[in-house]
């Protein structure tokens, strides 16, 4: 098992900047690919990212990409995800997830488990 909790949400004014954490615990948490994902209200969850596990390959989607980063701390089993440039649009709460390889890291089912979920809200 792998618990996932995630932290550092919150309100944010459009072009600023939040660092999102996902702290991992489990006793193989740290071979895990990471991903994160966002949903907001009434819309589908979207892939805003992954990290493989050893932090050498990442992958984001066209909407953030260079304005999103993600690293990992395998030391501390801590996934961060690095949002700059946030638009109004980036208003979800986001999620980060575990799985077992990179392979189709954009779509939810390549996910194991997945944390509760953060808040972040983009104001105009």
């Amino acid at each position: 098992q792998v618990q996932l909790v995630e932290s550092g949400g919150g309100l944010v004014q459009a072009g600023g900047s939040l660092r999102l954490s996902c702290a991992a615990s489990g006793r193989t948490a740290s071979r895990y690919a990471m991903g994160w994902f966002r949903q907001a209200p009434g819309k589908e969850r979207e892939f805003v990212g992954a990290i493989s596990w050893s932090g050498e390959t990442t992958y984001y989607p066209n909407s953030v990409r260079g304005r999103f980063a993600i690293s990992r701390d395998i030391a501390k089993n801590t996934v961060y995800l690095q949002m700059n440039s946030l638009k109004p649009e980036d208003t979800a709460v986001y999620y980060c997830a575990a799985g077992p390889r990179m392979t189709m890291a954009w779509v939810t089912p390549s996910y194991d488990y997945w944390g509760q979920g953060t808040q972040v809200t983009v104001s105009s």
